[in-house]
């Protein structure tokens, strides 16, 4: 049985390793985009940046590896077309390779600005490690950096940048930072700690136009028109899935290439997503989701190599992910939905607390700073819909191991 690949990034570079892994002896070929071997990405924020890691360091596997494994590892190009009723797929360099199953993991692209100046030298985006290479180049002491959004990707750009010797503004649309995904209490805290680093942030400013000097960026202009200057700008305003080869080849699609529970086409057996490019089901929500994760890509290459080698389906994981700024960690086990009440435990003067999102008394997310026991038994909680004692979960003096119960 013929497995090809395409996309390889940490889903599909995994998905790879997990057929070979699980007995699976047929060929394999996997396709990507980019120069390297399949990487982790979201150290391209953090150490890639402060140039405490690059390619080699960050590789999920030696590239010996995929010859050693008998993977075809094709790197530099991409699939143009898919062509179901022959099983085949047209890739950039020319050449069509037939499957008998397919594997999409082509991950997701950053959303652009389509305003005035979106072209300059400058205006810069963080997807891939030469992304990370050039905006690596572009930050040091004295420089200027805007990073439009104010989520989790701005957040840990702008702590690099810091700790490079960067000037640093965060602009965001919202009237708080990462308004979107979490609560007011742990977008006021995220605030502080990075103002207390030296970012600057402008909350609730639309961005017009960047503007350019000689074909490079300058400054960013406000709706207001007031120009913030800068060197550089990073935007981090979003992504889109990289689903047009399955859209266009009638694969069903939604905000992603939709799949069952074993990471499946709902429209061909034959073919699987997986990744940021998946929109998948979540059973512990009752509801489709498309998550942009490392967990969430590892969950569901498990699926697909268990389903394609013939193996039972893993359990159910709780979605969850992380973000490292300055000496923070901070660990989301869950997402907020339904939920009616948040609760807080510890105190955020410290650095050390955690944000529970309920639904009456059962715990549908927690964001925990620096507190690993709430975030590891938050996510039992969130997984087994047990109910909790919301008196002893807002207690610190009550250990975690005692409020599951």
């Amino acid at each position: 049985m013929k497995v090809l690949i395409l996309g390889a990034g940490h889903a599909g570079g995994t998905v790879a390793a997990l057929l070979r892994q699980y007995g699976h002896q047929g060929q394999i070929t996997l396709v990507g985009e980019e120069p390297l071997a399949p990487y982790q990405r979201p150290p391209l924020s953090k150490a890639w940046l402060k140039g405490e890691a690059d390619a080699e360091s960050l590789a999920l596997k030696p590239v010996e590896f995929y010859a050693e494994q008998g993977i075809d590892f094709r790197p530099g190009v991409r699939g143009l077309q898919l062509k179901r009723s022959d099983t085949t797929v047209l890739l950039s360099d020319g050449s069509r390779l037939p499957y008998d199953v397919l594997v999409l993991a082509t991950g997701a692209r950053a959303t652009p600005l389509r305003i005035p100046g979106a072209g300059l030298e400058g205006v810069m985006f963080l997807r891939t490690a030469a992304d990370a290479e050039r905006l690596k180049a572009a930050m040091g002491p004295g420089r200027r950096l805007a990073v439009v959004g104010g989520g989790y990707i701005g957040l840990e750009v702008a702590a690099s940048g810091r700790a490079l010797g960067a000037e640093v503004v965060v602009l965001e649309r919202e009237d708080r930072l990462l308004a979107r995904v979490t609560c007011p209490a742990l977008s006021n805290f995220f605030r502080g700690y990075h103002e207390r680093h030296g970012v600057a942030f402008e909350l609730g400013c639309s961005v017009t136009a960047f503007e350019g000097e000689g074909g490079k960026v300058v400054g960013v202009r406000l709706a207001n028109g007031r120009v913030v200057p800068c060197d550089a700008v990073v935007v981090g305003v979003g992504a889109a899935p990289n689903d047009e080869i399955a859209a266009e080849a009638g694969l069903a699609t939604a905000r992603g290439v939709v799949v069952d529970l074993d990471a499946r086409s709902v429209t061909d057996s034959t073919v699987f997503a997986i990744g940021d490019v998946s929109y998948r089901p979540m059973p512990i929500y009752d509801r489709m989701f498309r998550m942009e994760s490392v967990p969430n890509a590892l969950e569901q290459a498990k699926q697909a190599a268990s389903a394609i080698t013939g193996r039972a389906r893993p359990a159910g994981e709780c979605p969850w992910q992380w973000s490292d700024q300055y000496d923070l960690k901070l660990q989301i086990g869950g997402y907020p939905i339904d939920a009616d009440q948040v609760l807080l435990r510890g105190d955020p003067v410290g650095g050390r607390f955690a944000v529970f999102h309920l639904n009456g008394d059962q715990v549908r997310a927690v964001e925990a700073i620096n507190s690993p026991p709430e975030f590891i038994i938050g996510k039992q909680l969130i997984l087994s819909r047990r109910p909790v004692n919301k008196a002893k979960l807002v207690d610190p003096s009550v250990s975690m191991k005692e409020v599951a119960g």
